[in-house]
């Protein structure tokens, strides 16, 4: 079933007559008539009377509601796309655990407000899980630590993390080689790229290995490290985020350890949908905002 076949037969229908839909659309009267007689051998229906004008039949009046609504979808999804309007749309995003606690909400927020008929969905995740939900098509974007080299990803700089060591306090030194070998270290489950800082920091220290408990949350980690069950690599606007809920120390560490950007990776702008490209938007903006702020 043809687009143009659709458009000609509401032609018919509007005008009344083959001949006047043939001088609307600037063709002929036998190009109408073949799309008509198209449309009824692909329904199996008859969807004119012919005889004293072209008046609808009970199967006509059924295909011009639909139709109809198919033209006029066809109408709202280029107006979506070229700008003209907003529309009901979903974008679908993942963030890693800490991004998504502290990062994001002002984010999401501000996005909501300017563009609210978009149904936003967030799903966390270590960033390998995350990585492998964008190329699965499962996500639009995702919130990730370092910048992944693939052809196909767009990445935009999004943050920058200062991760700490996180211990129970008072943490007022490194702890020796000794301590960190006798300690656990918390963190969250394979895939996410603080658990690689955690291997530099202790090699850094001269520890080449170390237990390391799985944690699915925040809380799960911090409330464990408060209790003294271990040690944990974290960003430190998490950390004090959640202080006033878990008695930790924090412990600044070089920058070749703790400095670590997190990156908005997604398709190749060609693949974008409007939601997208207004987040994406929205982003840089925010982003030009920030470092503007920090200018001397």
């Amino acid at each position: 079933m043809q687009f143009k076949s659709l458009q000609l037969f509401l032609d018919v229908v509007e005008t009344g007559s083959f001949v006047s839909a043939a001088e609307r659309r600037h063709t002929v009267q036998s190009n109408v008539t073949a799309h008509v007689k198209k449309l009824e051998t692909e329904l199996g229906a008859r969807l004119f009377h012919r005889k004293g004008g072209a008046r609808l039949t009970s199967a006509g009046r059924t295909v011009a509601d639909y139709a109809r609504r198919i033209l006029h979808d066809h109408d709202e999804v280029l107006a979506l796309f070229d700008g003209r309007k907003e529309g009901p749309s979903t974008l679908r995003l993942g963030a890693m655990e800490t991004t998504t606690a502290v990062r994001l909400p002002p984010v999401l927020a501000k996005y909501h407000q300017s563009h609210p008929d978009v149904e936003l969905r967030l799903e966390t995740g270590p960033t390998a899980e995350l990585i492998a939900r964008l190329i699965d098509g499962g996500v639009d974007g995702v919130f990730v630590a370092g910048a992944p080299e693939h052809d196909r990803f767009h990445r935009i700089k999004a943050f920058t993390e200062r991760l700490v060591l996180v211990g129970p306090e008072p943490l007022n030194a490194l702890p020796s080689p000794e301590q960190l070998l006798e300690n656990a270290f918390l963190a969250f489950r394979q895939g996410c790229s603080y658990r690689q800082r955690i291997e530099l920091f202790l090699s850094s220290q001269g520890v080449t290995a170390t237990r390391i408990f799985e944690f699915g949350s925040i809380d799960g980690i911090l409330g464990c490290v408060a209790a003294g069950m271990g040690y944990a690599l974290m960003p430190r606007a998490t950390v004090e985020a959640y202080r006033q809920r878990f008695n930790v120390g924090i412990l600044e560490l070089p920058p070749a350890i703790s400095e670590l950007d997190t990156y908005f990776v997604t398709g190749a702008p060609d693949t974008w949908s409007p939601a997208l490209k207004q987040f994406v938007s929205a982003l840089t903006a925010d982003e030009s905002e920030s470092l503007a702020l920090q200018a001397p």
